[in-house]
């Protein structure tokens, strides 16, 4: 199985060292392309897979091609490689707000195409990716391409019409919660705690609280309660959240969010 990658930049990088890291496929079966000379050095010497600065020479050798470019530079790639792309290969797109029938359009004959939407933490291997494919992907196919996926976190096949949802809740949730922990920081500084030690141990209580949900089982709100003793502190913190009006920001950011996706 070769994978080739049209773009080298984060979510490219965060891919291709995923699924060499888990031995998903070796490094002489991946291929990128990027857009300068500079970072084709930068994606070999980290890697040690083969690199150009060709697009349509990634398109010619690879089983499985990820679109991992700019969503503005989509209809210009995907000009330069539609005539190489065969109905045996699979195009990943990772561009948020591109359809599944934009992108058929553009390359304008039955092409497979995977839509899915990363997230940052993929850099460290926790990221959460949403994933959907049309008509002309089979089940195996699919399993293939979450097993990629998978490489650098976790994968949830969704129906294409919460795509856009995806993108507020997890493709770009990550600014929420470093906003959160940044503000958490800042007010522990304020009370004294040097800022090093502060972004420590706000990033911390945050990765566990999401592990306690995501291995409890159980509902945040219950979690939450676990920490509320009657009288106590944290119950007084959360009264002046709510009465600020934290729910229903984060709710009005994330729709905000959807609604710029399905405009992209």
């Amino acid at each position: 199985m070769k994978v080739g990658f049209i773009g080298g930049g984060n979510m490219a990088s965060a891919m291709i060292g995923g699924i060499l890291n888990q031995k998903i496929v070796c490094a002489d079966e991946v291929i990128a392309s990027t857009k300068t000379e500079k970072s084709r050095q930068r994606v070999e010497e980290m890697y040690h897979i083969r690199t150009t600065l060709d697009n349509i020479e990634v398109a010619q050798h690879c089983d499985i091609l990820v679109l991992a470019v700019k969503p503005k530079f989509y209809a210009e790639v995907i000009r330069q490689i539609k005539d190489v792309v065969t109905d045996a290969q699979i195009v990943v797109s990772i561009a948020p707000g591109k359809t599944l029938g934009w992108l058929e359009g553009l390359f304008e004959k039955p092409v497979k195409i995977v839509r899915c939407m990363p997230n940052t933490p993929a850099l460290v291997g926790e990221g959460m990716t949403g994933v959907c494919s049309n008509g002309l992907v089979t089940e195996q196919e699919m399993k293939t391409i979450c097993m990629i996926l998978e490489g650098c976190g976790k994968v949830e096949i969704v129906e294409e019409s919460l795509m856009d949802a995806v993108v507020s809740v997890s493709g770009s949730s990550p600014a929420y919660v470093f906003l959160f922990i940044e503000a958490m920081a800042d007010a522990a500084v304020a009370d004294g705690m040097p800022r090093a030690q502060a972004y420590r141990m706000a990033a911390q209580a945050v990765l566990g609280s999401a592990k306690m949900v995501l291995e409890t089982g159980k509902h945040p709100g219950e979690l939450k309660d676990m920490v509320c003793s009657p009288g106590g502190t944290t119950i007084e913190a959360v009264r002046v959240l709510e009465a600020k009006g934290m729910r229903s920001a984060v709710m009005e950011a994330m729709k905000a969010c959807t609604e710029k996706a399905k405009g992209c």
